[in-house]
């Protein structure tokens, strides 16, 4: 602690010893030492704040390591914490670090189960990305801040087992489910019914409709018999899922397909510019980084698997309400504005959770973390307590560089109206609208421009919720929003940002204008949201990683997030990995959460509902 005291002592004459971030400031002076400890992993946890004028310590976490230095050992920090533990000290069969919707699927799996758990979640309020917010407060305008479009939540089996849609997580799948407005020509549209989707295609290229046709049956029984089965499930061996596969004819050609990246395989099959960027877009920009080889499988596997995008009715927050109800209905505790500080850890196992209010509250049987691999395994966890190469992938584990969104979403008097609709007015029934893309080419140029760090030409994509669902607008109003791949380092650092988002706001809504033109006058108020504010929000999604990790640098399937850790477990013993960072990785599929499930319950010599 003397290291600590001198550090403060320094900082009580160094007033420039803030961060720069205006909303996270921190001054340091008024710190007394015993408080110093507790204070500075707050402050380190966070990637903008500049200690003594370090900056961007967010790359790979490097200040955690400098923390380290100064932390107290585990020793002393059990000597130091034991009169807080006598102080009625919880206990629990398990604990779950994190309130985003995995981390609330596992308890709500775990509550049925008759297991007892709490589950510690930082903010005030629980769901992570699935945040509906009221803006401007009581104007009866909600917008979706991050998560929005759910593909086929209600097919997934543990929307089924936790009766969500009993406890009010119910969803609207338009029929027109994306509409890609083109510069010219007609609209290429997805449709739930694939033969108005093969229609569409066929009035722009008849050729390419046949091979989304031919597709489409291609991969239908390999969805089947093997993509869907594989995320369901923990996921196997690289070598022995390839030699399972290798032993089939189906296996075979999946193979084969998926050896090659998305952006070569639309090339390889596809003709038409726009078909190709619609393609890509849709079923790849979002998700995967086109140039990977690996993923070539995506875009059939999607056109082939009827799992469409759906809306959560009250705003994707429903979800987060409804899993809260049947976690709360089995006995599960939830805890909010509660920050986790430190994974206790005795003989190799973890034992318990430290707060940063110093509570500490035991786990008999297990911690589970929905959280990053580098705030479990470098932030909560002494570093003696892990094998160097643990520490080694958590500190080398990778961020998605084309994830990051730009948000902007209005409140209007009317819903936009598309001038493209005068001639196919079926426009006006599409649930997502892309604008401004046109060629596949366009891909590389976003590509350099997010390696650059510089804003490429617009090409948004969104929706009018309020179309589909009047509950997030008051009566003959109308919420809408439009979101944008943009640089999380804007010009090299993301703290331009705060200066910049405004301005690029109205452009974008500029641009929307030239599409929708009677925006001009049915704005009644806007707000942005900009990568750095995404990570702010949600810091498991570093750098704005909506994905929460990218699948390059061999993370993925049974090496996600790294190697050795892609079961669901944490190397030592009672500690589990239930994030977007497992497999089969981030959005909001509850997925990671459902696997974990399966692991951790049988583990504790449970059954998993879905297997009852």
């Amino acid at each position: 602690m003397l290291g600590l005291h001198k550090q403060w002592k320094a900082a009580q004459n160094d007033n420039s010893c803030q961060t720069r971030d205006k909303e996270n400031v921190i001054h340091l002076r008024y710190l007394k030492p015993r408080n110093l400890v507790a204070s500075l992993s707050r402050f380190v946890a966070h990637p903008y704040n500049d200690f003594c004028h370090l900056e961007n310590l967010s790359a790979n976490y490097k200040q955690i390591n400098e923390f380290r230095r100064v932390r107290p050992a585990d020793s002393e920090k059990d000597a130091s914490s034991s009169t807080k533990r006598q102080r009625g000290m919880k206990s629990y069969d398990g604990i779950i670090l994190g309130g985003g919707h995995n981390g609330l699927i596992l308890q709500a799996y775990l509550s049925r189960a008759g297991v007892t758990t709490v589950c510690l979640e930082q903010h005030d309020k629980l769901g992570g990305g699935l945040t509906t917010v009221e803006k401007p407060l009581e104007s009866g305008f909600f917008h979706n801040t991050h998560s929005f479009y759910h593909r086929g939540i209600t097919h997934s089996p543990w929307y089924r087992d936790l009766q969500l849609e009993e406890n009010g997580a119910c969803y609207i799948e338009p029929e027109l489910n994306v509409a890609m407005v083109c510069s010219d020509g007609p609209l290429l549209e997805w449709w739930t019914d694939f033969s108005s989707t093969y229609a569409s295609f066929a009035e722009v290229s008849p050729v390419d409709a046949d091979k989304l046709q031919f597709w489409r049956n291609e991969f239908r029984p390999i969805v089947e018999k093997f993509l869907s089965p594989e995320a369901l499930a923990p996921p196997l061996p690289p070598d022995e899922r390839k030699r399972q596969l290798a032993s089939s004819s189906l296996g075979r050609r999946l193979l084969e397909v998926s050896a090659l990246s998305p952006l070569k395989f639309v090339q390889q099959e596809f003709v038409h510019p726009q078909v190709r960027a619609a393609l890509l877009f849709f079923n790849g920009l979002r998700e995967v980084d086109l140039r990977l080889p690996g993923f070539g499988h995506h875009i059939p596997a999607l056109l082939a698997a009827d799992r469409y995008a759906q809306i959560c009715k009250g705003g994707s927050g429903a979800l987060a309400e409804a899993l809260e109800k049947v976690i709360r209905k089995h006995g599960g505790e939830i805890r909010t504005k509660t920050k986790p500080q430190r994974i206790h850890i005795e003989n190799g196992r973890a034992t318990g959770v430290e707060t940063d209010d110093g509570e500490f509250l035991r786990a008999t049987r297990f911690v589970a973390s929905s959280l990053n691999p580098q705030q479990t395994f470098l932030g909560l966890i002494d570093q003696q307590h892990l094998p160097t190469a643990w520490l080694s992938a958590a500190r080398n584990f990778q961020y998605n560089l084309i994830a990051p969104l730009f948000s902007l979403n209005l409140n209007l008097k009317e819903a936009p109206t598309y001038a493209a609709s005068q001639e196919t007015p079926q426009l006006q029934q599409a649930l997502m609208v892309i604008l401004g893309l046109d060629s596949s080419e366009q891909f590389s140029e976003i590509v350099q421009h997010h390696e650059r760090g510089t804003i490429p030409p617009t090409v948004m994509w969104g929706s009018c919720p309020s179309q589909f669902d009047p509950s997030q607008a008051p009566p003959e109003s109308h919420t809408a929003f439009m979101w944008e791949k943009l640089p999380y380092r804007l010009n090299g650092n993301p703290l331009e940002w705060d200066e910049q988002k405004k301005q690029h706001g109205k452009k974008m809504l500029e641009a929307w204008k030239l599409r929708a033109p009677n925006l001009e006058h049915a704005v009644l108020d806007s707000f942005v949201q900009s990568p750095l504010d995404t990570e702010r929000r949600l810091p498991n999604m570093v750098g704005g990683d909506l994905l929460v990790g990218s699948f390059d640098n061999n993370q993925i399937g049974y090496h996600r997030p790294f190697i050795g850790a892609g079961h669901y477990r944490g190397h030592l013993d009672a500690l589990y990995l239930c994030g977007s960072s497992c497999h089969p990785g981030g959005n909001v599929t509850g997925l990671p959460a459902y696997n974990c499930a399966q692991v951790l319950l049988a583990d504790l010599g449970l059954k998993h509902p879905s297997a009852q």
